[in-house]
């Protein structure tokens, strides 16, 4: 049995490097596998380990003077989650790359809302949209019914999709991310640029889940660990796939890669669409590129082979 933790914290560090070294021992120590991120500006990570050590993990943290009140998310893991244990230092805990738009959320962000205060104004008559601030790839396994879905390919498109959105600007918008660690920047960004109105899910959308398992949040939620996608009591009826194979279009929740290396686009695809375990190509073209750089270099190959047969002949007359 294991256990996953979720957690970030924005707050000031002043020394990464030294924080990076504590972190390392006491996970070391504890037998954690996961990935933490560090910077100045606070920290963000994922570990899995034995339910006991994940226990004395999270008492060490809170422990920690201006973390007492860090948010942790719990899920089942897997034992086999991640590879290793990453602890690294960064410039940022989240890839925003906002150069002079940059912003600190212990200054400004989105005001917090609950998943349970989230959960009541879904079931009213409230006016208000959610905004989903995650990557294409992630909306198309699982996003809010009728939430709002930028057309993200990474984080860093944060201040691109301001022209997609600007019509809220007047209106009540909450942002949603996995564990909340996005919609920190992302309210606080929209804040900035005149957004009236602005809220973000406190915790995120693992917390709503959990809370509220099978309802509003339709299909799984991606993850950036190998189990790539999670959900609670999925077995349950109402549980309602929403992922779709970009091959045939059939109902599934399994991810590959484009086996193209210079594409090796993120994309959902069944297994009747897959040619080996994890062989696909995400359109026809990616599929002709691969078949004539593999024809080249078996046409290089053998021709490599039929110098090597010639020079042998010729050696030995």
């Amino acid at each position: 049995m294991h256990k996953i933790v979720l957690f970030y914290k924005y707050l000031d560090i002043q020394d990464p490097e030294n924080e990076m070294k504590e972190q390392r021992k006491i996970c070391q120590s504890l037998n954690l596998k996961g990935r933490l991120i560090i910077a100045s500006e606070g920290l963000n990570g994922t570990f899995e380990g034995e339910p006991e050590n994940i226990s004395k993990y999270c008492q060490y943290l809170r422990a920690k003077k201006g973390y007492e009140d860090i948010h942790l998310k719990f899920s089942e893991g897997t034992g086999k989650s991640f590879p290793k244990l990453s602890i690294k230092v960064r410039k940022e805990i989240v890839s925003a790359h906002l150069g002079s738009k940059d912003l600190n959320p212990t200054q400004i962000t989105g005001k917090y809302i609950t998943a349970q205060q989230l959960h009541e104004w879904i079931h009213s008559d409230k006016e208000f949209y959610i905004v989903d601030m995650r990557n294409d790839y992630e909306h198309s396994v699982g996003h809010f019914a009728g939430s709002i879905l930028p057309a993200f390919s990474n984080f860093r498109d944060l201040d691109k999709i301001l022209p997609q959105i600007e019509h809220l600007k007047d209106k009540t918008v909450v942002t949603v991310c996995t564990g909340g660690v996005r919609c920190e920047k992302a309210s606080g960004f929209l804040v900035n640029n005149d957004f009236r109105d602005v809220y973000q899910l406190f915790g995120g959308i693992v917390t709503y889940m959990e809370q509220f398992p099978n309802q509003d949040f339709k299909g799984k939620l991606y993850v950036f660990d190998q189990r790539v996608t999670m959900g609670f009591n999925t077995e349950d009826p109402k549980h309602e796939m929403i992922g779709k194979c970009k091959k045939c279009g059939s109902l599934s929740e399994g991810f590959v890669n484009c086996t193209f290396n210079e594409c090796h686009k993120h994309f959902i695809c069944c297994n009747n669409c897959r040619d080996g375990e994890n062989i696909a190509y995400c359109d026809d073209e990616c599929r002709e590129l691969d078949l004539r750089k593999i024809e080249s270099m078996n046409f290089a190959l053998s021709l490599n082979n039929t110098y090597i047969d010639l020079y042998n002949a010729l050696t030995k007359s």
